[in-house]
């Protein structure tokens, strides 16, 4: 059974009733602009069709009672506690549910109580964000009579503020804005400035994408992340005094501007900068490059984005790196990169859509081999954000 199916039979099971009302939010994959969120820049995430569906019925009361499938656990709580409740220490899945009620109450918003159950098809740990899929799933779920009137980049503000600063965790925003407005069809290119963003077309009758899980945990995602983005503070500080101007993030740099004073810059934080920099443009030039057709172009630039990752970002690993190359090895693939913040989780690529057999049938085994790790591949359509249906 898929999530869908899963969550409506595990509502008849827990609550002896037919659940009325069904949401659901898409996992994430970033297509191409990788670790230039948090330095003010563009990214181009596309939702993807693997989802995380909450089946509910809306309460009376201000009771929130909610089923984990995957956790085979229920948390429950009081929205008049909402604005002073504490993580729970016993369903930490949960933390995600009571920190998007707390950030609505907190910005005025009144959510509903409701009996749900929830049940993803989202791998957890894989980098597709399955945190966001979670926050915004439930709050779609808990604004369900508001929901067409609620502004969509306010609910995904929201949901990050939850996760930033119920659950601990320092997110961006792409996950979330993604979740809230994915397009069939398209990719998001996302100004992390101004959250201003253009729906890009990314279907194509001849290519697709496959999302490679690695099957490696990210297990120094957090530590180094907290450290990149320490880098390229230092490398704004740098930057302002080498160029005699304010500049707030690195997105104010353009590469010729860079290329005029790298050499004064420490070895490391050049590194750094020159990848956020170049990985700006990147976002830019593919853009232009499916909006024209040039689609080996394209790939290029995902191979590019790659080899910046990984040699002036150094957030890649041996995992990553052999699956990035057997894909290319495959002469219908043409462009290949690990997405999200590294150290693990995923490779995406793009490849003629002839050859996703073959691939799909010789990678994986070619890839355990090397590593010891059983991969996960799938093709994976750009999809729709978070939506709201009765049942």
């Amino acid at each position: 059974m898929n999530g869908k199916e899963r969550a409506i039979g595990a509502f008849k099971e827990k609550f002896g009733c037919e659940p009325t009302m069904l949401s659901s939010s898409p996992a994430r994959v970033n297509v191409i602009g990788e670790h230039t969120d948090y330095n003010d820049g563009f990214v181009m995430p596309m939702a993807i069709n693997m989802r995380l569906w909450v089946a509910f019925n809306p309460r009376d009361d201000e009771v929130v009672r909610v089923f984990s499938v995957e956790m085979a656990q229920m948390d429950e709580f009081g929205l008049k506690e909402a604005l002073s409740m504490v993580r729970s220490s016993d369903a930490q899945w949960g933390n995600y549910i009571r920190g998007v009620a707390w950030a609505l109450m907190s910005d005025g918003i009144s959510p509903c109580g409701m009996d749900a159950c929830i049940a993803s098809d989202i791998p957890i740990g894989a980098g597709l964000s399955s945190s966001a899929a979670i926050e915004t799933a439930v709050a779609t779920a808990m604004l369900y009579e508001q929901f067409k009137f609620v502004d969509k980049t306010r609910i995904a503000k929201l949901c990050q503020r939850a996760e930033n600063e119920f659950v601990g965790v320092r997110c961006g925003i792409m996950d979330q804005m993604i979740c809230m407005h994915g397009r069939s069809g398209h990719a998001l290119l996302l100004d992390c400035r101004h959250l201003s963003f253009e729906h890009v077309p990314i279907s194509h009758p001849k290519y697709a994408f496959i999302v490679a899980d690695t099957a490696k945990e990210r297990a120094l995602a957090t530590s180094e992340y907290n450290i990149r983005r320490q880098q390229c503070e230092e490398g704004v500080k740098l930057l302002s005094r080498l160029l005699q101007r304010e500049i707030r993030a690195l997105r104010d740099v353009s590469y010729e501007e860079f290329k005029t004073v790298e050499h004064m810059l420490p070895d490391v934080i050049r590194r750094r900068c020159r990848h956020v920099i170049t990985e700006n443009e990147r976002v830019h030039g593919f853009r232009e490059a499916f909006l024209s057709g040039d689609i080996a172009k394209a790939g290029e630039l995902m191979n590019e984005s790659h080899e910046s990752l990984k040699e002036d970002y150094e957030v890649s690993c041996f995992e990553l790196d052999v699956m990035v190359e057997l894909l290319r090895s495959h002469k219908g693939v043409i462009g290949a990169r690990l997405t999200g913040a590294g150290f693990g989780g995923c490779v995406i690529a793009l490849s003629l859509k002839e050859a996703l057999d073959e691939i799909l049938s010789s990678v994986p085994q070619m890839y355990a081999n090397a590593t010891g790790l059983t991969p996960t591949l799938n093709v994976c359509e750009p999809s729709e954000g978070a939506t709201l249906e009765e049942i």
